[in-house]
């Protein structure tokens, strides 16, 4: 993460941190169980119902006909299409049920179990569907976009299905929704799928200790706005915060135990979120430097680098890449965040006479023309390489790349784009036109720094919701609408700078708006339907602690 300098605004902020933005859609029905979503009923069973719920329309009751026209119902984020028909609708009944086919259910108990538990139903496994009842299908595979899901309201039932997994389960996300925003399901059919492949949150964990349980709270509410990744950033200067049996004598007190990021990961997994852990180097290894001095980056003076780590000492290589390969097995799911920014040996105006030692190596590895940006890069490839044969994808800050050089970082390394501040700061338009797939973490709109040192604000939803758009990575400009594809997403960052500013709750709850004004930029990629005012108010009833704050 970035430190405080007042060179630039550089202490990222990243945030993946807590979207406290839909907790009402917790609902309250569902108490915790042995698996962190909730109690569920068994097949047939009636679970308490949150709410009082009124008997849905029979067959008996008003033609379709006498209906009007159906609306489109109002959720975070918005459904991308609606197509309205004449009907009552549909509303939680006594002796509903959640189905899911016998042949789904290995995919889908577990999204079937979860909406039954939270809209008071019970749950079965049949096909065979009643009025009152909801039907959750898996879909040929292709028959549709990743993550998209048809949700059709229609004689008094509700069929949700998707092509995989993740679009039945947002599709169940959305019935959540209009139940517990206006009560009832209007008749019709949503067709929905997300603008973008990657939506999420970054935390950083390493400057101020967050409880699983908090963390795990962000996540509900994560899943509840369709966002699907959180970035774990849990190695910095001040701490290191998971459990190592490689290396103990790092870790930090407080700390997450290998069995509680297990319990963190199993949640997010049934939630469709990927949990994606970053230990940043060859920078921001304080934490390890303290217990492993030997490590640490000189310069010519004989004076130590603050969190930077000898790149031209085998020994430090070797440290980071025991970690790695300990903590793969650890996080599963299918990206891993290798770092690489604001490394202090390259922040200075000329690097090789700052750091004769790094520029020798340099030379010594990549001929005599080669730098100490290229032995960065190298440093940067040769981590890649230990965690590219498990097959998740490659992420690195974007002041990791360099321009020109002997060395290039390798093709597949996502660069997640945070600020254009550094020294030497290439435009987006580089990597992009390099080819290169990029993450919006904009330190202008998406980054909550506690304590807003070096000028920063905390983001509001109404800035990112009427300014901020997927292309808008530096600055306030966007780049061209071509490059639209190889925008991979965005995620808000919670930096914990000043970590004693602002309470886990606080953080909670200044995120929660930044969140679904997030969640609405990268499902639907249309200009905003509804006024701030009207989105604020929509996601206030749609959460426990509503527009508190008007953030």
């Amino acid at each position: 993460m970035r430190q405080t300098t007042g060179r630039f605004r550089g202490s990222r902020a990243i945030a993946t941190a807590a979207a406290a933005t839909l907790v009402a859609l917790a609902v309250p029905a569902c108490s915790a169980g042995a698996d962190g979503t909730g109690d569920t009923p068994g097949a047939g069973s009636r679970a308490p119902a949150p709410t009082a719920v009124s008997p849905s329309p029979t067959p008996t009751g008003p033609p379709p006909s006498s209906y009007p026209l159906s609306t489109a119902p109002r959720t975070v984020p918005s459904v991308r299409e609606h197509v309205p028909a004449r009907g009552p609708g549909w509303k939680p009944a006594p002796g509903a049920r959640v189905l899911v086919a016998p042949a789904d259910s290995a995919a889908l108990a577990d999204e079937g179990k979860l909406l039954a538990g939270e809209l008071g139903l019970g749950y079965a496994e049949s096909d065979q569907s009643a009025p009152g009842d909801v039907q959750l299908d898996l879909a040929a595979q292709g028959s549709g976009p990743a993550e998209s899901y048809t949700l059709t309201v229609e004689d008094g039932r509700v069929r949700i299905t998707g092509p995989d997994e993740a679009g039945v389960f947002y599709g169940t996300r959305t019935l959540k929704q209009e139940i517990r925003g206006a009560g009832s399901a209007p008749e019709g059919t949503v067709k929905d799928a997300p603008a973008k492949p990657q939506r999420g949150l970054n935390l950083d964990i390493a400057r101020k200790y967050f409880t699983p349980e908090w963390i795990e709270g962000r996540l509900r509410e994560m899943a509840d706005l369709k966002l699907n990744q959180l970035g774990l950033h849990f190695s910095d200067d001040q701490a290191f915060r998971i459990e190592s049996a490689t290396h103990p004598e790092i870790v930090s007190t407080p700390h997450l135990t290998k069995a509680e990021v297990r319990r963190i990961n199993a949640l997010a997994a049934r939630l469709h979120i990927a949990v994606v852990p970053e230990i940043d180097s060859p920078g921001h290894l304080g934490a390890v430097l303290r217990v492993h001095p030997e490590l640490q980056l000189r310069d010519a003076a004989g004076r130590a680098v603050k969190g930077a780590v000898d790149i031209s000492n085998p020994a430090s290589a070797k440290l980071v890449d025991d970690l790695l390969r300990e903590y793969l097995p650890l996080f599963p799911a299918g990206a891993w965040h290798l770092g690489a920014d604001e490394y202090q040996a390259l922040v200075v105006r000329d690097p090789q006479a700052s750091f004769p030692a790094l520029a020798s190596a340099a030379r010594a590895r990549y001929g005599p023309t080669a730098r100490v940006q290229d032995l960065a890069t190298g440093w940067l490839n040769d981590r890649a390489a230990v965690v590219r044969p498990s097959g998740k994808a490659l992420k690195a800050w974007n002041d990791g790349f360099f321009r020109g050089g002997v060395a290039k970082a390798a093709a597949d390394i996502q660069a997640e784009y945070w600020t254009g501040k550094e020294i030497g700061a290439r435009p987006p338009l580089e990597y992009l036109d390099a080819g290169r797939k990029v993450v919006n973490l904009n330190d202008e709109y998406l980054y909550y720094v506690l304590g807003e040192p070096n000028q920063f604000t905390y983001p509001t939803g109404k800035r990112i919701y009427e300014q901020w758009t997927p292309l808008v990575l530096r600055g306030t400009t966007p780049v061209p609408a071509r490059y639209d594809a190889q925008v991979l997403g965005g995620r808000l960052a919670v930096w914990c700078d000043l970590a004693a500013s602002q309470t886990p709750d606080q953080v909670a709850a200044g995120i929660r708006l930044p969140l679904a004004a997030l969640s609405q930029k990268l499902w639907d990629p249309r200009p905003p339907q509804a006024a701030w005012t009207d989105f604020q108010a929509l996601a206030g009833r749609l959460t426990a602690q509503g527009a508190s704050g008007g953030r």
